[in-house]
């Protein structure tokens, strides 16, 4: 069976690791796919990863450059880029959503976003064959508040041989290899409201013994720090876009991720195959990953409740390092690599 998996990304983010991981576990059940995207500098790092990895990787400057394939599976980070691609694919198309269907914005705000939601994604989906997405209330949302049918969850997945716990007689060297020292909360995403870095930069304000690691870019990244600097957090430091990843999960103490909105987070993934403990906000994609209590905290995603929550991982160490543990162990049963392609086969399939 040829599955073209087609993006418009012109930069890697998560959809686009997620294609560099589970497209080559595709050929053991019995999938050949191949990827599309435009040529794009953003992209060149995944593309040459795809096809290292033995996956088809072309690129295209129109729908009509991309070759035939018994079915073809769509992710786009613009609704125009749905419509148009939908359209001109000559094959079923599925769509793949790894992006927030809700964002649970404060005051009422999230009702704008789910009007503009309903407005301009939905009726995208309903002109495909199904919808795949990456978690169980993702796919109960779209169904139950957007009316959509044919929706499919695949559970991200990360490798964990590449997110594991460092050995604890390196974690200091980890640390000061990027400029860190102390009890290191990270938080790595994209700059932008939803992603909430105000409410941590106010919960780190003035809390001994406690650095605040920020890495990632966007567009509010710029602002963030300037805005960090305005109010005098001084034991915040911001990394930019890190490469090495996995080295900076295992020079953090704890996930610290305020966050208002995910579908599956795959950095909170990353970060608990990592061993670390997670202080997360309780919407449904963090209580899909985290129980509260075992593998770490969700706690109201305001600076008074997230400072509160990081004084308790302070005070108790043991604790924090069962979390952590657990934490792994959870990824291992759940969560990896071959599960997701097993289960992404089993939907093309039938």
């Amino acid at each position: 069976m040829r599955v073209g998996f087609v993006t418009d990304a012109t930069q890697t983010g998560g959809s686009e690791i997620w294609l560099a991981d589970v497209l080559p576990r595709l050929a053991k059940h019995g999938i050949a796919p191949f990827s599309a995207m435009p040529d794009s500098p953003g992209t060149i790092a995944v593309r040459r990863r795809l096809r290292d990895s033995g996956v088809e990787t072309l690129t295209y400057d129109s729908a009509a450059a991309i070759p035939p394939a018994d079915v073809y599976v769509v992710s786009t980070w613009a609704p125009p880029s749905m419509k148009r691609l939908t359209g001109a694919l000559a094959g079923p198309v599925y769509a793949l959503l790894h992006d927030q269907v809700e964002i649970f914005y404060p005051w009422g705000l999230n009702y704008l976003y789910r009007a503009g939601y309903r407005l301009l994604q939905a009726p995208l989906l309903r002109r495909v064959e199904r919808v795949i997405t990456v978690s169980d209330w993702a796919r109960r949302w779209l169904q139950d508040v957007h009316g959509i049918k044919d929706v499919y969850a695949i559970h991200n997945g990360v490798d964990g041989e590449r997110f594991h716990p460092a050995d604890g007689s390196v974690k200091a060297e980890l640390k000061k290899s990027f400029g860190l020292e102390g009890f290191v909360a990270l938080l790595p995403s994209r700059f932008a409201l939803e992603k909430n870095q105000l409410a941590a930069l106010l919960a780190v304000r003035g809390l001994q013994g406690v650095t605040l690691a920020l890495a990632g870019g966007g567009p509010l990244y710029g602002s963030i720090k300037r805005l960090a600097e305005v109010l005098r957090v001084k034991n915040a430091v911001f990394l930019g876009r890190v490469a090495d990843m996995p080295r900076l999960y295992q020079a953090a103490d704890l996930l610290f991720f305020p966050t208002l909105g995910e579908n599956q987070s795959l950095a909170v993934l990353e970060a608990m195959a990592s061993g670390l403990p997670v202080i997360s906000s309780p919407i449904p994609a963090q209580k899909e990953l985290i129980d509260d209590g075992v593998e770490g905290w969700l706690v109201a995603p305001r600076p008074g409740a997230l400072a509160a929550a990081l004084r308790r991982a302070l005070a108790d160490p043991r604790q924090l390092a069962e979390m952590g543990d657990r934490a792994r162990r959870r990824v291992e049963k759940e969560h990896t690599l071959d599960r997701t392609a097993r289960e992404l086969a089993r939907v093309l399939q039938s």
